[in-house]
């Protein structure tokens, strides 16, 4: 129980399914200024009293769980390290994978407890073989199967998202406010919960060491230089302070975050376009196709709030790519470029309304070639066992 109007009234569906229902509030961050600004952020001390008021409505027992240290290892941490790595990480689907689905499943497990049940808005399904899959909800617009991506068939397979089949969120607000939770009309939390003040360069720039480099454009020419190549993103194009313009007066964009070499390269927007992703840690949410290594069709969804694209997909090895015997990816080729993409970013698989399966993106291809071979790329991929 966030402490949001969704999770409480997941909560009160569940206990009128006639399980048997116990609150929980995740407590992640031990930093002072714990009040809940606006709508920024969530998990504070706030959200928590919030989440105990809609629970003592229902009559169900509330606890807050401690996983402030998990939360800065697997999320915290690893958001400074991705950026400093020279790719764009998404925490919320870390916080999923590591956090929501996994160390408190943990626990609930252990506890005897059979599912998590939470307020996302997605549909779990099952198939005529029995087995549990991963679906869109039923309202596209509100539909937050994408950050559940990362989960796992045994995932699951114990988890429940009762507010799947809502066509509206005006609905659960009608359905909160009848209940008498005090969170009816709260307003969604937003932005990363961790910088509840929104400005990602300032904190990040408090957290790792800004070290001078050169920007270049696809050739290989210097530009000029940064102050600090993990203030950059792909994409972005205020803020490069080149001073001397393109051949063509046309703005240029970054392209790629080089960290090895500390370099940022920049080109036309064109060169934006995508025609290619892959990445070597992926995972299947539920089974797994059966010949994962035949090129199948899909969709992919590359951000929470984008439009899924046709694609085709297929696992298959990366020797020829990291030069590491034995290694495998998921390559997925969009059936039109995608604009924008950076490394770290998740790439989610659909089939139909299903979620296939998901990849942390390690390397795009431009669709626009150079002058000189390349492909841009945030770091070599690792072997990892998918």
């Amino acid at each position: 129980m966030s402490g949001g109007v969704d999770s409480a009234v997941a909560a009160a569906r569940a206990v009128e399914a006639g399980h048997e229902v116990v609150g929980v509030h995740l407590a992640l961050s031990r930093m002072p200024g714990t009040l809940r600004t606006g709508s920024r952020g969530c998990c504070t001390v706030e959200d928590s009293m919030d989440a105990q008021r809609a629970a003592n409505i229902m009559g169900i027992p509330y606890y807050v769980w401690d996983f402030s240290e998990r939360f800065k290892l697997d999320v915290v941490d690893d958001f400074i390290a991705e950026y400093a790595a020279g790719r764009t990480p998404n925490p919320c689907m870390r916080c999923n994978e590591k956090i929501k689905f996994a160390a408190l499943l943990e626990k609930a497990m252990a506890l005897g407890f059979d599912a998590v049940c939470t307020g996302h808005y997605a549909s779990i399904l099952t198939d005529v073989d029995g087995n549990k899959q991963l679906h869109r909800a039923a309202a596209w617009a509100k539909d937050q199967s994408y950050v559940l991506g990362v989960l796992t068939a045994d995932q699951i397979n114990h988890s429940m998202f009762p507010l799947g089949a809502t066509p509206t969120k005006a609905e659960v607000r009608k359905e909160a406010a009848e209940r008498g939770f005090s969170v009816a009309n709260k307003p969604d939390s937003y932005d990363i919960c961790f910088i509840p003040d929104g400005d990602t360069k300032g904190w990040l720039g408090e957290r790792v060491a800004p070290v001078t480099g050169d920007i270049l454009d696809r050739e290989g020419n210097t530009l000029g230089q940064h102050d600090g190549a993990v203030a950059f993103t792909v994409g972005q194009r205020k803020g490069l302070s080149i001073g001397t313009p393109a051949a063509d007066g046309k703005p240029r964009f970054v392209l790629e975050v080089r960290p090895i070499s500390n370099t940022v390269v920049v080109g036309p927007k064109e060169a934006l376009a995508i025609k290619e992703i892959a990445g070597n840690k992926y995972t299947w949410a539920g089974l797994a196709p059966e010949h994962p290594e035949v090129e199948f069709a899909c969709h992919v969804q590359i951000r929470a709030h984008a439009d899924p694209v046709p694609a085709v997909a297929q696992v298959v090895s990366t020797t020829a790519v990291t030069g590491i015997d034995g290694t495998v990816e998921l390559r997925i080729i969009p059936a039109e470029p995608l604009n924008g993409v950076a490394p770290g970013q998740t790439a989610v698989v659909y089939v139909g309304t299903r979620v296939l399966g998901q990849c942390t993106i390690d390397r795009t291809v431009s669709a626009v070639p150079v002058s000189t071979p390349e492909m841009i790329a945030s770091a070599s991929p690792v072997p990892v066992n998918a």
